[in-house]
Order: C-alpha cells, then structure tokens, then sequence
C-alpha cells in the first residue's frame, strides 16, 4: 500500500508541479551554462545504488561530492540555486525518482555510497527501506543535526513506521518549508569528526 500511496503522491504532485518545474529548469538554463537536472549515485534500498535527481544549485565548477554549502554566502551556490536550496524546491525531480521505484516520498535520505559502507549492523537497517525524498529525521531538524542522529532517527523510523507516521512526517516536512523551520544548510555534519578533529 506504501508503493501506491507513493506513485499516487508523486504522479499528483509531478502532474500539478510541471509547469513550475519547466520554468525552474528554464531559470537555472538562464543563469548558469550547464545542465537543469543534477544527477548522483547514492546508496538505496538494501544498499543498491541508484541516480539521484536534483534541480542544479552550484556551478558547473563546482565538485559534487563536495562538502555541503554551510551558509548562501557559498560562491559554489547561484542565485536561483540558493533559493531553490532555502525553499527546498531543488528536490522536486526527485518525484520522477519516487515513481521509478527508486525512492519512496518518505523515508531514510539517500546518502553517499562511501558513507554507507562505514555504518555498522544497527545503521545499515536503514537500508531496509527505499529512501525518502524526506525523512523522520528531515521532519524533526535539518542543519543543526549532526549525522550520528540522523542515523539513529531513521533507524528508528525503520521500526516504527506506519502509515500515519508518514502523514505526520509529510505535514511536518511541509510546515518546516512554508514557515522556514530549521536550517537548510549544513552546521553540524559528525560529531565523531568533530572529536578527530579537536583532538592533539
């Protein structure tokens, strides 16, 4: 039932969407030489890699495996990507994900593949599902939470998910967005690094 709520969810939202995504694309083309649509490998269900799609919101230059921008003061961002990034406008293709099977609307986010292969037995539960386009984790804070638990909370979503749960998630991820609750950009990314790196 979780796959037809999600091929529903994402047909609906890409059918109403397609127009603002088309003008998106077209103002991405505008601003900046390259493609509209970032592409990625990330680690998926039961740790098969798929392509991530993204709308672009760095310059061609820029690397894309890269450290994740801490503030739109980066010089990696454009203009429109910046807003796209602050308005998370720049994970709506990402729907063409959920409706190839790829991902799920909710769910673990897709992470690195390198980052994957270094979670122990617990966190690679997290594979047990496909991942989300946003997540329990995404719902209950962004920026300010390092990776440790992130993993942690999707880990628990693991266990404890249902039907409602994912409603809740969904409304929640849409009220973050509208009223700008939590930082988009990355402040805190391990506290395992952080210890690495204060120690002598």
């Amino acid at each position: 039932m979780k796959r037809v709520a999600d091929i529903l969810l994402s047909l609906i939202a890409a059918v109403v969407l397609a127009i603002p995504m088309l003008l998106i694309a077209a103002a991405i083309r505008m601003e900046s030489p390259g493609p509209a649509i970032f592409r990625q490998r990330r680690a998926g269900w039961r740790g098969r890699p798929f392509v991530m799609l993204k709308f672009r919101s760095m310059r061609l230059d820029a690397d894309p495996y890269g450290v994740s921008p801490h503030s739109g003061a980066d010089a990696r961002l454009t203009r429109v990507g910046k807003l796209l990034r602050e308005t998370s406008l720049d994970e709506l293709p990402q729907l063409f994900n959920v409706l190839r099977g790829d991902m799920s609307m909710v769910g673990p986010r897709p992470l690195y593949e390198r980052q994957a292969a270094e979670w122990n037995e617990t966190q690679r539960r997290r594979l047990d599902v496909r991942p989300g386009i946003t997540g329990y984790a995404q719902s209950c804070g962004r920026g300010d939470m390092p990776i440790e638990d992130k993993i942690e909370m999707d880990v628990y979503y693991v266990d404890h998910r249902t039907f409602w749960m994912d409603a809740r998630i969904l409304f929640r991820t849409a009220w973050n967005i509208v009223f700008r609750r939590g930082d988009v950009y990355e402040k805190r990314y391990s506290r395992q690094k952080e210890r690495e790196t204060d120690s002598p």
